[in-house]
């Protein structure tokens, strides 16, 4: 059942005032590295019912006039076309997205910087496209013995070789299309230029998860290592800040190694360095604008669940080896749960052994659980999301929404015509069907209106989703996870 446990409009407030103090604290200027997603945060969303997806947007909109927003894209990425696996599209397509939602926010995208560039003839192209759309690119380069040697980077054959990225705002948000982009060493570069024309400037770093300031076990730091468990990272108490404040604080591996490597180049380009710890270098303040603890830790056991079910999935796809699983059931030991911590699992694996076919269910946002059970005419995603609106409408569970006259000319269309085989609609199919049917039936019409509640249900199938069910699902706002079973014992699955 969905339950808030986030305050958003404080996190707009407190996250904004802060990025606003650490500016004055460097002298008016601050690049501020974004990791994690700058919109469409559905992971934070999830683990902490109440934030909003757009968070970090519509924060970052409060300070549009101070913020300035540098892309950073790998050469490397651009040469061997690297897809972003949620969105199906490549690392330098989706830069131009980026843009775009920016623009659309009222953000001002300064320019796109392409790092560890070598001549290659695939970026020079994509330079010049960006450049005939009217946006600024810059190249850094590939730092020989980048990140340890630090003499040779903090010179002006390291950092000095870069061009220099020209902005004209005192928030400077460094983003990308995904990691290993080189944002980090983009802020670096700049700092060290900055210093050599005189320009104060400095550093910090914004990551959501983990959330310093709660404990190492809390539900919600495992959820983003479940999140992250095809990746090395681990989340690990600060040694550097224990030492300096005497104050625990979680980080992550990769922060936590890297930090004397940083902190000596700080060293280098101002005398000294602004931080004595990792966490120093954070911004994020979610770890403020937790409401309701029993409700977080909840909704961040559902999704370390969840992303075990994903995993599995994987691995049954062939798109993984499994390592991540191992992991995961070891997260869902720490957090004391099992993959049934969610009803919706034990409920859909129930219908299937009543039934004998595959199954579905959804928890309803007042905690009622409706299945779905396959059919001659309906798929059991589809039977579910009638069911579901039925239920939310107060219509009577065995009433016809759409007839069965308007069913089976789209099943004569999909096997005759269009080459399916299988007549079964599916969740895009019986949406269409049953909006046609509200135009002359009221009780359809009512359960249209309904379609609003389902956004951050949970639902579970006992057979992997189609694409098209898959897609249909995240755009109700469904929380779906399946069991890693096929419907069919076919070797190709679309």
């Amino acid at each position: 059942m969905f339950k808030v446990g986030f305050d958003n409009d404080k996190y707009l407030r407190e996250q904004s005032k802060e990025i606003m103090d650490r500016i004055d604290q460097f002298g008016g200027k601050l690049y501020l590295e974004f990791g994690g997603k700058l919109f469409d945060d559905f992971h934070a969303s999830r683990v902490l019912p109440g934030f909003q997806p757009e968070s970090k947007l519509n924060m970052l909109h409060q300070l549009k006039d101070q913020a300035e927003i540098i892309i950073v894209i790998n050469a490397e990425d651009i040469e061997k076309n690297k897809i972003r696996g949620d969105l199906g599209i490549t690392y330098d397509q989706d830069v131009l997205r980026l843009i775009d939602v920016f623009r659309h926010f009222g953000l001002f995208v300064g320019s796109v910087v392409i790092t560890r560039f070598n001549g290659q003839s695939s970026v020079e192209m994509f330079q010049t496209r960006l450049e005939s759309l009217g946006i600024r690119v810059y190249r850094h380069y590939t730092i020989e013995g980048y990140p340890t040697e630090i003499t040779s980077i903090v010179s002006e054959e390291g950092f000095g070789k870069n061009e220099y990225i020209e902005t004209s705002r005192s928030l400077i948000v460094v983003t990308a299309p995904g990691p290993g982009s080189g944002k980090m060493a983009v802020c670096l570069s700049q700092l060290y230029n900055d210093f050599q024309r005189g320009i104060v400037s400095g550093y910090a770093k914004y990551e959501t998860f983990p959330v310093w300031n709660l404990a190492l076990k809390h539900p919600v730091n495992l959820a983003y290592e479940a999140a992250t468990a095809d990746l090395s990272d681990v989340n690990m108490i600060d040694p550097f800040h224990i030492e300096a404040h005497d104050e625990v604080a979680v980080n992550y591996n990769r922060d936590v190694e890297i930090f004397p490597v940083l902190n000596a180049m700080f060293e280098r380009i101002y005398g000294q360095s602004p931080y004595k710890s990792p966490t120093d270098m954070g911004v994020n303040m979610v770890g403020h604008c937790i409401t309701d603890d029993e409700a977080v830790c909840d909704a961040a056991k559902r999704e370390i669940v969840r992303r075990y079910y994903t995993a599995l999935c994987n691995k049954r796809r062939g798109e993984s080896d499994g390592t991540d699983i191992l992991k995961i059931e070891l997260l869902m030991k720490r957090a004391g749960i099992t993959s049934e911590y969610r009803e919706v699992v034990g409920a859909a694996i129930k219908k299937a052994e009543e039934t004998g076919e595959p199954a579905a269910s959804i928890e309803l946002p007042d905690g009622r659980i409706i299945t779905g059970k396959t059919t001659e005419l309906l798929g059991a995603v589809s039977a579910m999301l009638l069911n579901a609106l039925k239920a939310l409408g107060g219509i009577d569970d065995k009433a016809h929404l759409i007839p069965t006259s308007f069913i089976q000319p789209v099943q004569a269309l999909k096997t005759t015509h269009m080459g399916s085989k299988n007549p079964r609609l599916h969740t895009d199919e019986i949406l269409v069907a049953l909006s046609i049917s509200a135009s002359t039936d009221p009780r359809a019409e009512i359960a249209m209106k309904q379609l609003e509640k389902l956004r951050n249900c949970d639902a579970h199938s006992t057979v992997i989703l189609s694409r098209v069910d898959s897609s249909v699902m995240s755009k109700l706002g469904i929380t779906m996870t399946c069991e890693p079973e096929y419907q069919s014992s076919k070797l190709y699955h679309k």
